[in-house]
């Protein structure tokens, strides 16, 4: 059984930083690219970061670059989400994804697997 599970959110004032890790299990993904999403209650999941196999080429949302830095290490079959400089709009649950293609993608239908999610709040 493959499994994603987050870990590293919490509740934070702006400005202030967190780390996500997304740790897999059940398969590896050193091959295939890998990324996060966030999603607020009723809107859309909307993209943040994407990573692709060998950690050559990343591509992130607007409205995070230069903020957030996402990073994958594969011996531990981990991907992680650097998020510097929070503000009170980043507030969400991020979820990260596990493709089995082998480019890189920000659309989440190339992603077949999920995880559960961690939430982020940021306070003003």
């Amino acid at each position: 059984q493959v499994r994603l599970v987050e870990s590293g959110g919490g509740l934070v004032q702006a400005g202030d930083s967190l780390r996500l890790s997304c740790a897999a299990s059940g398969r590896t993904f050193h091959s295939h690219p890998m990324a996060w999403f966030r999603q607020v209650p009723g809107k859309e999941r909307e993209f943040v970061a994407a990573i692709n196999w060998n950690a050559a080429s990343t591509i992130y949302v607007d409205s995070v670059k230069d903020r957030f830095i996402i990073s994958r290490e594969h011996a531990l079959n981990t991907v992680y989400l650097q998020m510097n400089s929070l503000k009170p709009e980043d507030t969400a649950v991020y979820h990260c994804a596990g493709s089995t293609g082998f480019g890189i993608y920000s659309n989440p239908d190339q992603y077949f697997y999920w995880g559960q999610g961690t939430q982020v709040t940021v306070s003003s």
